[in-house]
């Protein structure tokens, strides 16, 4: 199994909508999670649980994560591909 940056993008934004409930489709890369979504800190640290969990990640508290594209980007520079 390959794991890639689109399957990596797809379930981060499985994670983000199934924890949130908020359409796939709403959920774009540069999107804004507090401005355009309105989420607040406690949703955010609900979805860093979540991704941690999933991807067997630590995503420390000073990381810079302001859209849907920095979860997405920082899960794939810290997951381990899985060459077949």
């Amino acid at each position: 199994m390959i794991t890639t940056d689109k399957a990596i993008e797809q379930e981060v934004i499985r994670i983000i909508s199934r924890t949130k409930k908020v359409k796939p489709s709403r959920l774009q890369s540069d999107v804004s999670l507090e401005q355009k979504l309105g989420f607040d800190t406690l949703d955010v640290v609900d979805i860093i649980l979540a991704l941690e969990k999933n991807f067997h990640i630590v995503i420390p508290d000073e990381v810079p994560i302001n859209t849907v594209g920095d979860f997405v980007t920082y899960v794939a520079d810290h997951t381990e591909t899985v060459a077949a």
